[in-house]
């Protein structure tokens, strides 16, 4: 059942002001998608909001260089378990057809809600900041050959105060 819900502006419009706002780079796929270029302290991220009218939800995936070797497949995807398990917000998944790391989250807008900046401003956050938190154990795993284990152990270590 499609329901057409009549909307002061377009959930993407909302998203395209806050990234020029933020003087953050940008490039308008269409109506229904924006993607964003975020500098992190790892990598850089593309975060791309897409708006998804059948089930009235805003669409965030936030992906990173990162591929994914046949070999090191099975323990990557342990590893996405285990950090699944920690995160509140949204959740990790492997893009099978590109072996591509992404995060997910959707803001749902069910009912004709608006969405509003700083919505769509803390999804962004909390996608930068997962990948943030777990970008070096998705290294360890890839290219260190660690187990999964041993990697979420390592990104689940903080230090406290400066050297």
């Amino acid at each position: 059942m499609q329901l057409f819900v009549e909307r002061a502006e377009h959930p993407v419009d909302v998203v395209e002001r806050m990234a020029s706002y933020h003087d953050w780079h940008f490039d308008r796929d269409g109506d229904d998608e924006i993607s964003i270029s975020v500098a992190g302290g790892w990598t850089d991220y593309q975060v791309a909001f897409t708006w998804l009218p059948d089930v009235e939800a805003l669409h965030v995936g936030c992906a990173f260089d990162f591929k994914v070797t046949d070999r090191r497949r099975t323990e990557i995807l342990n590893l996405v378990s285990m950090i699944n398990e920690q995160l509140w917000v949204g959740h990790f998944g492997l893009w099978e057809s590109e072996g591509v790391m992404m995060f997910r989250h959707a803001i749902l807008l069910a009912g004709g809600a608006e969405p509003n900046s700083s919505q769509c401003e803390a999804a962004l956050k909390a996608a930068t900041a997962a990948c943030e938190r777990y970008y070096q154990a998705f290294q360890f795993v890839l290219w260190a050959g660690k187990s999964a284990r041993e990697a979420m152990e390592t990104a689940m270590f903080e230090t406290l105060g400066q050297a």
